[in-house]
């Protein structure tokens, strides 16, 4: 049911794994692997430090979508990067696609200076997209 504290325990165990990788730093000094549990380099050797994410309404299935500025231009996005985790409550980043197309392949998302604080309870699909390098954080 939507806004029950029962459908978030699952997110914030995931959330809190993917905040505690991103905050680890770059180690780079660990082996590739089909399901790596943690964050490290690619096949081309560029130090990940992003584990980028969508998410759906609980009540609704809608994607969720979040505005952001960037060079002054007004757009949004449904790619967020997790920043910090409160109980119950998570703020992320908004991710842009990174709007210099020739890097749009290694580099799929830029930061923004855009955040929001939802209520996990809100959640009702978390969607952990391929892990990433993200400039500007």
């Amino acid at each position: 049911m939507c806004g029950s504290n029962n459908n978030s325990c699952s997110f914030i165990s995931t959330l809190e794994l993917i905040l505690m990788l991103q905050q680890k730093g770059e180690d780079c000094n660990v082996p590739n692997g089909c399901s790596k549990p943690f964050l490290g380099p690619d096949a081309t050797g560029i130090c990940l430090n992003t584990r980028p994410i969508t998410f759906y309404s609980c009540c609704n299935n809608n994607l969720w979508t979040m505005p952001y500025t960037l060079n002054g231009i007004n757009n949004s996005s449904s790619v967020f990067r997790i920043e910090n985790l409160d109980d119950n409550c998570a703020t992320f980043r908004v991710l842009a696609p990174n709007p210099n197309t020739s890097e749009v392949g290694t580099f799929p998302y830029i930061a923004t200076n855009d955040f929001f604080t939802i209520n996990l309870n809100c959640v009702g699909v978390l969607k952990c997209l391929g892990d990433t390098y993200v400039s500007g954080l």
